[in-house]
């Protein structure tokens, strides 16, 4: 066996032959109502898809907005997300969701590498647990530093 096909075991596909692309609009709209997570390199968005949903396994889909630069330095962006993306996802991300991936100015092309794993990964983590309950008490524990407009101050 040559050492070629040694290390061909270890590394992984390619992201199309992995993990399936978005490419709808539609995909993409539906992840956007879903949960996120900021990390400095990129904001990831994950959606668990429905049991009547017609696909399966992870699904992944990149963008980057027109202030990351010109189309170069948004193709290059992208590039990188779906490296990240082909290394980390068929580890870390779950079936039956979706993922997005969107690209942040100046950060996602400059990142070392293995900070933008880092980050992808930290946000999966993130992601993939429960939510923190939300409830009435949050809002009557935070301090008011405004007076109700309703009520007259006295002075």
């Amino acid at each position: 066996m040559t050492g070629d096909s040694a290390d061909m075991g270890k590394t992984p596909p390619a992201v199309s032959v992995c993990l399936t692309v978005l490419k709808n609009r539609s995909d993409f709209l539906r992840a956007a109502k879903a949960r996120r997570q900021g990390t400095g390199g990129m904001m990831v968005q994950a959606r668990k898809r429905q049991p009547e949903e017609a696909a399966t396994g992870v699904r992944v889909g990149f963008t980057c907005s027109k202030k990351v630069g010109n189309a170069v330095a948004r193709n290059r962006a992208k590039r990188r997300m779906r490296e990240v993306a082909r290394l980390v996802l068929p580890e870390h991300g779950l079936p039956d969701y979706d993922y997005v991936l969107i690209g942040r100015a100046e950060a996602t092309a400059q990142r070392p590498f293995d900070q933008l794993q880092g980050d992808l990964i930290y946000a999966l983590k993130r992601l993939h647990q429960p939510p923190p309950p939300r409830g009435e008490g949050d809002k009557a524990k935070r301090p008011h530093n405004r007076p109700h407009k309703w009520k007259p101050q006295t002075s």
